[in-house]
C-alpha cells in the first residue's frame, strides 16, 4: 500500500497501530529514504494502537492524544533510519533490533501474553529465565577492530525505548546519526532477575556486565541464521552490517 502511495505523488502517512505496524510502512516506503528532493521527502505520524508503542515515547507520553495533537499541528522533526543487511536482503527500522534474550523474551510474549499489551513483556522476561543462556558474539564497530565475547544479548538501538515503558537505550537520539549499541555479557538468571527493574529507568547499562557504544555502522559476523527482534516482531536472517540512514524522513511528534 505505501509504495503504490508513493508511485500516486504520496508523502504523508498516518501509521495506525504500535511498533510492528510502523516497520512494515517503513519498509513500504523504503526508496524515499533520504530523499534530496523536499518534494520527496516522506513524514510519518502516528497513531499509537499497537502493543508496545515504544519509538513515541521517546518523544513525549506515548499516548494518542499527544500523538493526534502533532499531527494536528504538524510537530515534525527528522528522523534517523536504520539499514540491516543480511544474507537475503535489505530491512529498516526506526526502533530497535535485539537478538539473544530479548529475541526470545519477544517471540514468548508475542505467542503468549501479547494481549497483556506492555505489561506482557515483563511477564515475558520472567517466563523466557527458564532457558537463559549466553552464546558467543562478535562485533565491529566502525570498521574498529573486531569484539567477540560470550553475551547475553545485543541491542542496536535508534531511539531508547522498548517493550513500551523499558528504556534499553537511555542515551540514544533519534536524529544524532548513531545507533545506541548495547551489549549484555553473560549473566546467571538471579543477577539477570536483579537487574531486569532497572531498565525501566535506564540504570541496567551502569551493571559492570553491560556494555554501551555508539557507531554510524556495525558488522555481525553471524555464521548462520539467528532470531532477531525489530520494532517489536522477530525474524530470523543471517545478519551482516547495520548502518544509519541521518535524517532519512520527517516524523510527527
Amino acid at each position: 500500500m505505501a509504495a503504490q502511495a508513493l508511485a500516486e505523488g504520496v508523502r504523508q502517512f498516518i501509521v495506525v497501530g504500535g511498533d510492528g505496524t510502523s516497520f512494515e510502512v517503513l519498509n513500504g516506503l523504503a526508496p524515499q529514504l533520504g530523499a534530496s528532493d523536499p518534494a520527496a521527502r516522506v513524514t510519518l505520524g502516528f497513531l499509537p494502537l499497537g502493543t508496545g508503542n515504544s519509538f513515541l515515547r521517546d518523544f513525549g507520553d506515548g499516548s494518542a492524544q499527544t500523538a493526534m495533537d502533532a499531527i494536528l499541528q504538524r510537530r515534525a522533526r527528522a528522523c534517523d533510519a536504520v539499514r540491516l543487511t543480511h544474507t537475503q536482503g535489505v530491512l529498516h527500522y526506526l526502533n530497535i533490533l535485539s537478538y539473544g534474550f530479548v529475541a526470545d523474551v519477544c517471540t514468548l510474549t508475542n505467542r503468549r501474553f501479547k494481549p497483556l499489551g506492555a505489561a506482557g513483556y515483563g511477564l515475558g522476561v520472567v517466563a523466557t529465565l527458564a532457558r537463559l543462556h549466553s552464546r558467543p558474539m562478535r562485533l565491529r564497530l566502525d570498521g574498529g577492530a573486531i569484539w567477540e565475547q560470550d553475551a547475553t544479548f545485543v541491542s542496536i538501538n535508534n531511539s531508547r525505548y522498548t517493550g513500551g515503558s523499558m528504556m534499553m537505550a537511555p542515551y540514544a537520539d533519534t536524529a544524532d546519526g548513531q545507533v545506541d549499541v548495547v551489549v549484555c555479557g553473560k549473566m546467571g538468571r538471579l543477577t539477570l532477575l536483579e537487574t531486569f527493574p532497572k531498565i525501566f529507568r535506564g540504570h541496567h547499562v551502569h551493571h559492570h556486565a553491560v556494555t554501551a557504544s555508539r557507531a554510524r555502522m556495525v558488522e555481525l559476523f553471524e555464521h548462520a541464521p539467528v532470531d532477531l527482534m525489530i520494532d517489536g516482531e522477530v525474524f530470523t536472517y543471517q545478519p551482516q552490517r547495520i548502518e544509519v540512514l541521518p535524517g532519512a524522513l520527517d516524523v510527527l511528534v
